[in-house]
């Protein structure tokens, strides 16, 4: 069996597991690499927490190469500039290139703040969607605490992860009432969806009612099928939607502080390469993660196309949560361990969704198997239990990271979780 360069694209949740994955599959007898534009894995769902200083850096990164090296897998740190995939080669920003025998794109989205004026941290809202955002969003959030005012958090049109929205709403209104100033901010969600707890799914469970009753709980406002016109300094103009697309009121929001989700797109590397990606620039993937026009190509996590459910007045965009990250992330390896011993691949991922909303001091978990309706599984609970499950999850999964163990974290969660609930 000739040995074979596999190439990892991205460091994130899907990357890193991907990585121990193909490890565990493989072993010595092919070259691994994990291509990453940062030095470090972070943990992403931790980001709400670092936006209001209940986390720092240091809490919820690992550095990949001393990692990478203890596993005997490559590390490059570089910037994809382009992918050049009749030439099997990935290009980097600094003009060096790495080839590969197979190709797995992991990079999750490019972050479209640009698709609407004023909108992102070089504009006037925060964002929580990378590690540097989120602290940049706490060192703003701690300058507007000493001169508190309006609040206006939420996810922008075509934004596809609504998530951590809802958590940075409520994770604020918890930080704020500790502080004894939540009496001086009022509270607008702002929301692409087309009612509370849609959540780019349809709802799952009573999502709906759970997440409307938190924000009456909290005197949190919404305005859903939203369209975020513009941002200006302290001020954001927002379109509300009739069912049938036409306006129905137009909001002026005054604020000052604002965190909002943008849509998600393609990375700049892989765009506009014809049967790779959609118009947006999500991966192609077949059944088995693999490119229809690239075999030798990959997609997994945030980075694949996936349709909409549903026409909706305004754009929303599909999840990807980590339950079905993991479930691409094992098909993958499986499939690329088959065409290296000369099989067809047959593995396939499960498209569910699971997800722990941490609200501070309570919050809510959803659970959709498969993702999209009718279910099998259609269920959502909440209470203090569901916080405490999302700091347990985060230091077992940067524990197992930090030790290179390959393991289906999501799945184990989600089983002993349904036990628990007698869902299973």
């Amino acid at each position: 069996m000739k040995k074979a360069d596999i190439v990892v694209l991205g460091a994130g949740l899907g990357g890193i597991s991907m990585v121990f994955d193909l490890k565990a599959e493989l072993g010595k007898k092919h070259r691994i690499v994990l291509v990453n534009k940062t030095t470090h894995f972070q943990f992403t769902p931790s980001n709400p927490w670092v936006g209001v200083g209940w986390r720092k850096e240091g809490d919820i990164t690992v550095e990949l190469a001393p990692l990478m090296a203890r596993h005997g897998i490559d590390f490059i740190q570089a910037t994809a500039s382009r992918l050049h995939p009749e030439d099997n080669r990935v290009e980097m920003e600094d003009g060096t290139s790495v080839g590969y025998d197979y190709l797995v794109i992991a990079t999750g989205p490019e972050l479209a703040f640009d698709e609407v004026e004023g909108l992102g941290p070089h504009g006037h809202t925060q964002s929580i969607c990378t590690l540097d955002h989120s602290i940049k969003a706490n060192d703003a959030f701690e300058a507007f605490c000493a001169d508190p005012g309006p609040i206006v958090v939420g996810a922008a049109q075509g934004a596809s992860c609504y998530g951590p929205a809802y958590e940075y709403a409520m994770i604020l209104d918890k930080e704020l009432r500790s502080r004894r100033i939540r009496d001086k901010v009022p509270m607008t969600f702002v929301t692409a969806e087309p009612y509370i707890g849609h959540l780019g799914l349809g709802g799952v469970g009573d999502t709906k009612g759970m997440l409307e009753h938190e924000m009456r709980q909290r005197s949190v406002r919404w305005i859903t099928n939203a369209k975020v016109e513009k941002v200006a300094p302290g001020a954001m103009t927002v379109s509300e939607l009739n069912d049938d697309g036409s306006e129905k009121t137009r909001h002026q929001l005054d604020f000052k502080y604002s965190m909002m989700l943008p849509a998600f797109r393609g990375i700049a590397a892989v765009r506009d390469i014809e049967g790779l990606v959609n118009p947006r620039g999500f991966i192609i993937v077949d059944k088995h993660q693999r490119n229809p026009k690239y075999p030798n190509i990959f997609g997994i996590g945030v980075a694949i196309a996936i349709a909409p459910l549903e026409k909706t007045p305004v754009p929303t965009g599909v999840p990807k949560t980590g339950y079905m990250i993991e479930s691409m992330v094992l098909a993958t390896a499986k499939n690329i361990k088959a065409l290296l011993e000369g099989r067809e691949p047959k593995d396939e991922a499960t498209w569910n969704a699971f997800c722990l909303a941490d609200f501070g001091d309570r919050g809510v978990a959803f659970l959709a198997q498969p993702q999209n309706p009718p279910r099998n599984v259609n269920w959502a609970a909440e209470g203090m239990w569901v916080h405490l499950a999302k700091v347990a999850f985060e230091k077992y999964f940067l524990r197992k990271v930090r030790k290179g163990i390959t393991e289906t974290y999501y799945e184990n969660a989600i089983m002993k979780m349904l036990t628990m609930h007698k869902l299973k």
